[in-house]
């Protein structure tokens, strides 16, 4: 069976989705470069979970590299790919901003060129939700216009999606784009709130409660968006024959092509989140008040009617329950 290539295997959502398509039987090459953006150690234990299991192979190596991408596309011959390698943190694109042009740029350009040269059958990439950016008006639909982000972040995502049209458009590669809404969960990223409030509450350290707590998430959990992505990969988009370019839809197109949000569809208010962290953690959280930081939004909300249409994709966990079930692993992993 050829394999799914699964780029940023060690990384959070990347981790999961590996284990979901290796449950169901799928033969997966998962590439990572274990870059040291957040703490290498929780990559390599994820990796070493994967690597026991039968169906997967690892390659170690950046998607910037296009040498090293192209000898994995030659070597193992994929049918699909799923693309999630890439500089995430909105807050990080404001410091370090050349990582971003490297990985969400360079990288998602050899990505298409090897999909397109490689006659890949579907790739599925990870946008964001931070494309909305200025946009205020809610729920958040992949029907609206996306044109004013607000981070770098934000610009290479809304890149990418652009990118991959003009891929879909000239040489038929057909390719889908998954704006995720917040991901928490077991495994997650320790640049992430739910990761660094269970920490910090842990450790008797206060919390930084950014717009003084007047923000809303439409936090996901991580199996919710697994579910999302397995769904979307074995949905192979057509052409929309009902596009007009008098009326352009910016969700759909004539080309193979399909951008959709992948979230919860309830946003939780900040502080109802750090009131679900202190019931599972039995503590109470010290909280620091601070100012909106530059590049975040108040609030995100996602319309996820269309892939709930097109794939029976169901979001099914609740804040409460995802967030016990994330502190329920970090105090196994850290023996907290």
């Amino acid at each position: 069976m050829a394999p799914v290539i699964v780029t940023g295997a060690a990384g959070f959502i990347g981790f999961h989705t590996c284990n979901a398509l290796l449950d169901r039987g799928d033969t997966v090459v998962g590439l990572d470069n274990m870059n040291d953006y957040y703490e290498v150690s929780l990559k390599e234990s994820r990796l070493e979970r994967l690597v026991d299991r039968k169906g997967f192979h690892f390659e170690r190596g950046d998607v910037a590299d296009l040498a090293f991408l192209e000898a994995q596309f030659t070597n193992h011959r994929p049918r699909r790919v799923v693309h999630l390698a890439a500089q995430a943190g909105v807050r990080y694109s404001l410091q370090n901003p050349h990582a971003y042009v490297s990985s969400n740029l360079v990288g998602f350009m050899n990505i298409l060129e090897c999909c397109r040269h490689h006659q890949i059958e579907h790739l599925v990439y990870a946008s964001s939700s931070s494309v909305y950016g200025a946009n205020t008006l809610m729920p958040f639909s992949v029907h609206h216009n996306v044109d004013h982000p607000v981070s770098l972040y934000a610009a290479t995502k809304k890149a990418n999606e652009l990118m991959a049209h003009t891929y879909s458009h000239l040489y038929g590669l057909p390719t889908t784009g998954l704006r995720f809404f917040t991901v928490y969960g077991p495994w997650g990223r320790p640049d992430m709130a739910l990761f660094l409030f269970t920490r910090a509450i842990l450790d008797g350290r206060p919390i930084d409660v950014y717009n003084e707590g007047r923000m809303r998430r439409d936090f996901t959990f991580i199996d919710d968006i697994v579910q999302g992505i397995v769904r979307t990969l074995d949905r192979i988009p057509q052409g929309d024959s009902t596009w007009t370019g008098d009326h352009p839809d910016p969700g759909t197109s004539k080309a193979p092509y399909r951008v959709y949000n992948i979230g919860n569809n309830q946003p939780v208010e900040l502080m109802e989140f750090v009131s679900a962290i202190e019931s599972a953690l039995g503590m109470v959280a010290e909280k620091r008040l601070m100012p909106l930081q530059p590049g975040d939004v108040p609030a995100t909300w996602a319309d996820v009617d269309d892939l709930m249409r097109d794939t029976g994709f169901r979001p099914s966990t609740p804040i409460r329950e995802g967030i016990r079930r994330f502190v329920d692993w970090y105090r196994e992993y850290y023996r907290r």
